[in-house]
């Protein structure tokens, strides 16, 4: 029959073809691209392919009441936060400057900055600094590095490509230094007076400050798209993210009773923050986006520094007496490297390659070199003195974030 009647033939064939498609329902719910839940079983609409997503692994065990570690939101994709510092990744202001190591030092009542040579370990020279220089921090674009002295509320340039300094500048309780990703500030903790201060970078001025909720910020990082910098308070036990643009605090996360957190990096997929934490000894897992806590990865006692390996696949937490090496894919040691130094060790930086870490040890004035691959003291230097980080130079980047060894 004609006119849009239908047959009771057609009523039960099209009834047999619902069931039949009813039975064939997918196990797995469908979203569009980029939606659901990224640990969820996912059948993708709009890709290449229909593909279903294996579970993720098994999460850590939080610490107290802590909750498991937070899914990243499905608005901030993935990324590759140090594509640009791989092993040798140099930019052109790096290119050709003396791989040199720049090791604040307090000789008796004199600040020095002992510059050894990395291929030789030899010293080439020594350069008067103050009197307890804490920090030496090469500038956003590579072609300066700063040496700061608290004590004299100052820091002064270093040359790169001579065993030179340049005129001090006056600073304001300097800490840790940093740098904004488009370079327009250098960003100097004021730890004492709990505040952060923005300066030109080239010349020091002050330009503003940051008011903090808390003192003694020692340590920060910035977020992937660069918009926020997370600083760490050991005493009080919070972490605390600024605006640079607007100079404003944005957002806190207090840590349980008696957390110290300390150094901090970004994960390479710019979705988690890894926190030290001294007195815990173990590193926190803070989302990147909400600044929320999740899980907690235990290393060992005296947590304080963190250094990511150049294939970003490692995270080496150096402690008392060891280093734990946490797998990043896996969120868990799978490694611990003892260390023989008789007194509290200062983080370094890895040399250009990725293939060594430089530690110091600030009681005995020894620096050693270790194999980034089995923890294997590769090189002993004797300095002398009360060193503090070493500076290892150049880097691989397109710029300096400033702190102990931020590039991007």
């Amino acid at each position: 029959m004609m006119g849009g009647h239908r047959t009771p033939q057609r009523a039960a064939a099209l009834l047999a073809a619902v069931i039949a498609l009813s039975a064939c329902r997918s196990p797995a719910p469908f979203y569009r691209t980029g939606h659901g839940s990224p640990d969820a079983p996912v059948v993708g609409l709009g890709g290449a392919a229909p593909y279903v997503r294996t579970p993720s692994p098994t999460p850590l065990a939080p610490a107290g009441d802590s909750p498991a570690v937070p899914s990243p939101s499905a608005t901030h994709p993935p990324v590759d936060v140090y594509s640009a510092a791989g092993p040798g990744m140099l930019a052109p202001a790096a290119r050709g400057l003396p791989a040199r190591l720049y090791v604040p030092n307090i000789q008796g009542k004199a600040g020095i900055v002992d510059v050894i040579d990395q291929r030789t370990m030899r010293r080439l020279g020594r350069l008067k600094v103050g009197k307890a220089p804490q920090w030496i921090v090469p500038s956003w674009d590579f072609r300066t590095l700063w040496a700061a002295d608290p004590s004299l509320q100052a820091a002064a340039p270093v040359s790169p490509h001579a065993v030179t300094r340049g005129r001090g500048v006056a600073l304001t309780d300097p800490g840790a230094l940093y740098y904004t990703p488009d370079g327009t500030s250098a960003l100097v903790m004021a730890p004492g007076l709990g505040r952060i201060d923005a300066r030109d970078p080239r010349t020091m001025r002050m330009i503003g400050s940051i008011e903090l909720p808390c003192h003694g910020a020692a340590h920060a990082d910035f977020t992937a798209d660069g918009k926020a910098l997370v600083a760490s308070c050991p005493s009080t036990g919070w972490l605390v993210r600024v605006d640079p643009a607007v100079r404003t605090v944005t957002g806190t996360l207090r840590l349980p009773a008696g957390s110290k957190p300390g150094d901090l990096r970004l994960s390479p997929d710019g979705r988690t923050f890894y926190v030290a934490d001294t007195a815990r000894g173990g590193v926190w897992l803070v989302d990147a986006y909400d600044l929320q806590r999740g899980g907690f990865i235990p290393t060992g006692a005296g947590a304080h520094g963190l250094v990511l390996t150049r294939d970003s696949r490692r995270l080496l937490a150096v402690g008392e007496g060891s280093i734990a090496v946490i797998d990043l894919a896996a969120r868990q040691v799978t490694a611990r490297w003892p260390l023989s130094a008789p007194g509290p060790l200062a983080v370094g930086g890895l040399n250009a390659d990725g293939t060594a870490l430089w530690l110091s040890d600030t009681g005995s004035g020894w620096l050693y070199q270790l194999a980034t691959r089995n923890g294997k003291v590769l090189h002993k230097v004797k300095v002398g003195g009360h060193p503090h980080a070493v500076c290892v130079y150049p880097q691989p980047g397109r710029h300096s974030l400033g702190g102990p060894g931020l590039y991007r």
